[in-house]
């Protein structure tokens, strides 16, 4: 479909107008859509407070969190110590707010890091086809079939373990779903009107699938990153139970879980319990907020 803009500028602004609407109108459907989720947003609101509390939290309960004091180890909560002490004296409760910052960090980041190369693998696979696709998803196939816990347990045991390295590891290996993902719906959206038009026109490859498939793709790009999220978080708990995680005084809420374990039976639950529940709190919530994405914007492709 061809639109001629008319030399007039009134005439051109109201034109214009008409092809942005529908544009806006799109995004307000899927906020209404996501607004009437009561879940979605109690998701939203538990992964604010939860940022709060790990961000600010510092900000306002001082602790120490560098060095020991074994003479307050193990304490239970009481005054001065809300949640109690840990095995070696630190503040359970400001232990929880450093805890969460890494956590956090290294969850977003790495989803964020394995959307932007799982997309461009998969964009790239699925427009070309033919061999380029088939050997780049074979490569995608072969990483899937190997023990993905086994691989990030065997590369955190040979790399040094800190914040960054963490993150790098875990995204290195969570790219792979958003890959396949994208390459399913660069299948269906190569063959678009707008798409063969582009080529048509003389347009490159590249300008096709930076211009025209991945933002089409948008709302299941969107939906994955938060399952992602979700899904780094529970990899970096699962490391961190191992003893794998950041080294002391840093840490996270899977180390967090691993030192106190030991001490569970002990009839010490402070020392596990709320690092499980912040685990599961910041899991569930991301997965309510994926959850609603994916109905809104579901509901914004039926209407088009």
């Amino acid at each position: 479909m061809s639109l001629e803009l008319s030399l007039d500028g009134e005439d051109t602004s109201k034109q214009i107008s008409q092809l942005v609407r529908p544009a806006r109108r799109r995004g307000a459907n899927v906020f209404d859509v996501f607004r009437e989720n009561k879940l979605a947003l109690a998701g939203v609101i538990i992964i604010v407070l939860i940022v709060l509390f790990c961000f600010v939290g510092p900000l306002l309960y001082h602790t120490n969190q560098i060095a020991t004091n074994l003479s307050v180890a193990n304490n239970p909560p009481g005054r001065g110590s809300p949640l109690g002490t840990d095995n070696v004296g630190y503040d359970e409760l400001g232990r929880l707010m450093i805890g969460g910052q890494s956590s956090l960090e290294i969850g977003i980041v790495a989803a964020l890091l394995a959307g932007f190369f799982g997309v461009i693998w998969g964009a790239i696979a699925g427009y070309f086809r033919g061999i380029v696709g088939t050997i780049m998803m074979r490569i995608v196939d072969a990483f899937l079939a190997i023990p993905i816990l086994f691989v990030l347990l065997l590369m955190a045991a040979i790399i040094k373990v800190n914040q960054l390295n963490l993150t790098l590891v875990i995204a290195a290996f969570s790219w792979l779903v958003p890959a396949r993902l994208i390459h399913a719906e660069t299948l269906t959206l190569r063959t678009r009107e707008y798409v063969e038009a582009v080529k048509g026109m003389g347009g490159g490859a590249g300008r096709s699938i930076f211009l025209h498939v991945i933002p089409n793709a948008i709302g299941t790009i969107v939906v994955n990153i938060t399952f992602q999220v979700a899904d780094a978080i529970l990899a970096l708990a699962a490391l961190g139970f191992l003893g794998f995680g950041i080294a002391p005084p840093a840490a996270n809420w899977g180390a967090m879980l691993s030192q106190g374990v030991t001490y569970l039976y002990a009839g010490e639950w402070w020392l596990i319990y709320p690092a499980g529940v912040m685990i599961i709190l910041t899991v569930m919530a991301f997965n309510l907020i994926g959850d609603a994405l994916r109905d809104a914007f579901d509901v914004r492709l039926q209407r088009r």
